[in-house]
């Protein structure tokens, strides 16, 4: 017999080499009806691999992340294996469950081509399968025999995959005639695959390297009902009109030229403004939390980076370093801001009594993402960090940390991001080498966050591996119209670069000390937190963001001139205005700019001319009555006010 605990507490024996799906069938045939996986020991499993010891087990349903993971990567492998029948001799890559959904990195073979269109057949074909109710069956096998199954089906992609395993870790997976190398979890059959849409296609290089072959992708969702099905579609439309690489263009905030380079944004003035009204607002916010701004140059001596770590962890993968007329001098677009940080504080000296220093700029850094990654404004090459340095001592640590999760939930609450959750990110206790410092300050940095974050009441998940190579971090990942997780805000304790560049203050007993450094990021980048807030708010931006405040409709051409002094007046007052001087109906006036999502729409006709006034509407809720001007500057200032109180 063996114990098994469930995650109540409650603890029930049954016969050794009982399944998962087993007991969830004794407990309720409902219930085996509606789980997908299983947790025993902490490792996720499919559901009719035998226990065969006392376990502790958490059994997974659709609303459950492993629940959804075990469904969409037995989605991946029935996508493959209509594949296979569609297109014989196919080669395939990589297929997992993502965050919403699955795809499949497949190479057709030469001449052959998959397109959008398709999709339908192969959807079909994938219908077909499942309704057959196939059995997924593990095997595990050893990597002799795995490289010979792939090299006979002359599958260079799995063969490559197999040769970096070790021997006694492989598994395969098969469905009906479809094997694939497979660690799992999955599905015992397809049978829950009831509905299915395959969604795109896309190209994708594979590993992620331009250098090698371009493969084809093939992106699909499946759920257990038709329902759920239909309305992820229609939030899948929703979010089509929310992109924000479309909005960026309705809206003329940022555009992108071939001619400047892929992954290069170029802010136009609408997009430069609300940029601006975004470093003008943190600035305020920073300077009143005891923040001194610095500017660093966007190049750096290479010798920086290889004293800081970066050039030796990231250097291959970077923009490459820029040679000069003087031999032997090199230097790099800057990566990181962080080192240059640490050059100001060694410029001058100390004192304990002067910690914590807070220094903060919006630095541009340049990294050189794969052009495959690069996505609008969400994966760029060129983007600007809202970055900051704390420099504290090491009992001022876990304060200095708490500062900062209010900061950021100050700022997540002033835009109106509600739905984030927070990522503690460790060191892989298995692959230190990654990473530069000693166990001791490593510990000690962890021990720092897991402790603040306790303390602040944050709902965490920790993820070991995640760590950056100089210490551990706190992430804030916010959801964007699609659902998918963005790192925005982080927070990053350091004991590791203040070493390597001779960091130090002098303690209360006249001593050399060495400082901790805080690394923090608020918006993360500029370019990042702009799409997802695009994103959220389908553009319509919240008053204070909004690059223009209103827009000014007159009726007719012969009130224009009223119109101009109403302008002079707003903008005065930092009201960011314009006019509307089309010779249109005042009702075509209305429905362009409510499009343009400017807040508020100011009407002036021959009444508001005699009375000195203006007509005022508010943009998606319509007449919000006539005011005199300065009435209206009063409102606005006190709107915005409301909005943000820095």
């Amino acid at each position: 017999m063996v114990r098994i605990t469930f995650p109540d507490g409650s603890v029930r024996e049954y016969e050794n080499g009982i399944t998962g799906l087993q007991i969830a069938e004794q407990i309720s045939p409902k219930l085996a009806k509606e789980v997908y996986s299983a947790t025993v020991n902490g490792e996720v499993r499919d559901l009719t691999r035998p226990i065969t010891a006392d376990s502790t087990i958490k059994l997974h349903k659709w609303d459950d992340e492993e629940g959804k993971h075990a469904f969409w990567h037995s989605s991946a492998h029935l996508l493959a294996g209509a594949l296979e029948l569609l297109y014989p001799g196919i080669k395939f890559g990589i297929g997992p469950a993502v965050e919403s959904g699955f795809y499949y990195d497949v190479d057709p073979g030469e001449g052959k081509v998959i397109t959008d269109t398709d999709l339908p057949a192969i959807e079909s074909k994938m219908k077909e399968l499942a309704a057959g109710n196939l059995v997924y069956s593990r095997k595990e096998v050893s990597k002799k025999e795995a490289l010979e199954i792939f090299t006979k089906k002359g599958d260079e992609y799995k063969t490559e995959l197999i040769s970096e395993l070790e021997d006694g870790t492989i598994s395969l997976y098969s469905q009906g005639d479809f094997t694939d190398l497979c660690k799992g979890p999955h599905l015992p059959s397809t049978e829950p695959l009831k509905a299915i849409k395959l969604l795109s296609v896309a190209g994708a290089y594979w590993r992620g390297n331009e250098n090698r072959k371009m493969l084809t992708r093939i992106y699909g969702i499946t759920f257990p009902k038709q329902k759920l099905l239909d309305e992820y579609l229609v939030f899948l439309e929703e979010a089509r009109k929310r992109d924000h690489r479309k909005l960026g263009r309705e809206l003329e905030l940022f555009t992108f030229s071939p001619k400047v380079g892929m992954g290069l944004p170029l802010w136009m003035p609408k997009g430069a403004e609300l940029r601006q009204n975004l470093i003008s607002f943190m600035t305020k916010v920073l300077k009143k939390r005891g923040y001194k701004i610095v500017a660093t140059p966007h190049i750096g001596n290479v010798n920086l980076y290889k004293t800081s770590g970066h050039y030796e962890k990231y250097g291959k993968d970077s923009f490459q370093p820029i040679s000069t007329p003087q031999e032997g001098e090199q230097f790099m677009l800057k990566p990181m801001n962080c080192p240059h940080h640490c050059e100001i504080f060694n410029a001058t000296p100390h004192s304990y009594k002067d910690l914590p220093l807070r220094m903060a700029e919006f630095g541009t850094v340049y990294r050189y993402e794969q052009s495959g990654e690069l996505h609008g404004l969400t994966r760029v090459r060129s983007f600007t960090q809202d970055d900051a340095h704390h420099f504290c001592r090491p009992d001022q640590l876990k304060d200095e940390f708490k500062s900062i999760i209010d900061l950021v939930q100050f700022i997540f609450k002033a835009v109106s991001f509600e739905e984030f959750t927070a990522q503690i990110s460790l060191r892989d206790p298995d692959n230190k080498d990654k990473y530069i410092g000693t166990d001791e300050n490593w510990e000690k940095a962890e021990r720092a966050i897991i402790e603040a974050a306790q303390e602040k009441n944050l709902q965490t998940t920790v993820v070991p591996g995640e760590a950056a190579f100089y210490g551990p971090k706190l992430d804030f990942m916010v959801k964007d119209a699609l659902g998918r997780k963005w790192q925005l805000g982080t927070i990053q304790v350091d004991y590791n670069l203040p070493e390597r560049f001779d960091l130090s203050y002098n303690g209360s007993d006249n001593q050399k000390h060495r400082p901790v450094m805080l690394h923090r990021a608020i918006f993360g980048s500029m370019e990042r937190f702009v799409a997802v807030l695009i994103e959220n708010s389908a553009g319509k931006f919240p008053l204070w963001l909004a690059p223009e405040k209103a827009v000014i409709l007159p009726i007719s051409e012969k009130f224009n001139d009223y119109a101009g002094k109403v302008l002079e007046i707003l903008n005065n007052s930092d009201i960011c205005t314009l006019i509307d001087e089309r010779s249109e109906k005042i009702g075509k006036k209305i429905r362009d700019n409510e499009l343009k999502r400017i807040p508020y729409l100011l009407i002036i006709g021959e009444k508001e001319v005699e009375n000195g006034t203006i007509s005022v509407r508010k943009q998606g809720e319509g007449d919000k009555g006539s005011m005199k001007i300065e009435e209206f500057v009063s409102f606005i200032n006190d709107e915005i006010k409301k909005e943000i109180a820095v």
